[in-house]
């Protein structure tokens, strides 16, 4: 409806920790969580994924990695995308033109992009959206596999890291550097909107937190409800853990995933959603109409 406004709360990197994994199940059983995206090789994913099973309400979908982490498929069968510890290799501009020039990379990505669906599909959990880590989708070879394969395995929606800096700049300060960053971003990501539209795929129209990721306390969580247009479909994207674990701590030093997850089970935040008349749910949900 156009006078309606339309947020999914999502929680990224589900099945990367077990404080993770804690937080979404509190979070949606108790809070305003709608949907996760599943990081199906991370150390914790088949925990994930039996908690997912009895949480039918919940959407899950897909977290492609691609970056900090470890890939699907043995490393000797994509070595041009990992690094000598058989790691996703950190230097993302390097592979992103390696990733755009060179065939034999492109053939090893579309190969564990297949793994990383083929293991989604095998966990016999419904495909509500797919995104991936660090937003690293946005690559325009990254985004056309994603949606090559992923109509072989029932793609129906897929996340746009769309956040005007006008709306990112009222949930936070936001420095010069950044705010170049986020211009080319949001420019970018609205050809992004168009070419997953084109081929009959549900998206977003914003994704607010961007930059504030990792910072979606419950004062900005009430900024972001507060500004998210009526008329769009909004996703609020979050990290959450019931702790901040030395692994965590390691891999994203300045987040806050206490407080996010905190943000998400807030009590208040709960009643103000209903008196505000915002339509919630997951990408399945607002696909149906």
């Amino acid at each position: 409806m156009a006078g309606e406004r339309r947020i999914i709360f999502n929680a990224d990197d589900f099945g990367l920790d077990p404080a993770v994994n804690a937080a979404v199940v509190s979070a949606h059983r108790r809070g305003i969580l709608n949907s996760a995206s599943l990081m199906v090789s991370a150390t914790a994913a088949a925990e994930a994924i039996t908690l997912a099973r009895k949480l039918p309400e919940l959407g899950v979908g897909l977290h492609l990695t691609l970056v900090d982490g470890f890939p699907m498929l043995p490393a000797a069968q994509v070595p041009d995308l990992v690094d000598g510890h058989g790691r996703f290799a950190a230097d993302l501009w390097k592979r992103g033109f390696r990733y755009f020039f060179l065939p034999r990379v492109r053939r090893q990505l579309a190969a564990e992009i297949s793994a990383q669906y083929a293991a989604f599909a095998d966990s016999g959990l419904s495909l509500d959206h797919v995104n991936a880590h660090k937003h690293l989708h946005a690559h325009p070879t990254v985004l056309r596999l994603l949606i090559e394969i992923g109509k072989r395995f029932s793609l129906r929606a897929v996340r746009v890291p769309r956040e005007p800096l006008g709306l990112a700049r009222q949930l936070a300060p936001v420095s010069a550097g950044t705010a170049l960053g986020a211009r080319l971003l949001s420019t970018w990501a609205g050809g992004m909107r168009r070419v997953i539209r084109a081929h009959g795929l549900l998206c977003n129209d914003l994704l607010l937190g961007l930059q504030s990721t990792g910072q979606m306390d419950a004062r900005r969580v009430r900024r972001a409800l507060a500004i998210a247009p009526a008329g769009q479909l909004t996703e609020l994207y979050f990290h959450p853990a019931e702790e901040q674990t030395a692994a965590l701590r390691e891999l994203m030093p300045d987040y806050r995933p206490v407080g996010e997850w905190q943000a998400l089970c807030d009590s208040a935040l709960v009643e103000e959603l209903c008196a505000q008349g915002i339509r919630t749910g997951s990408y399945r949900d607002f696909a149906r109409g």
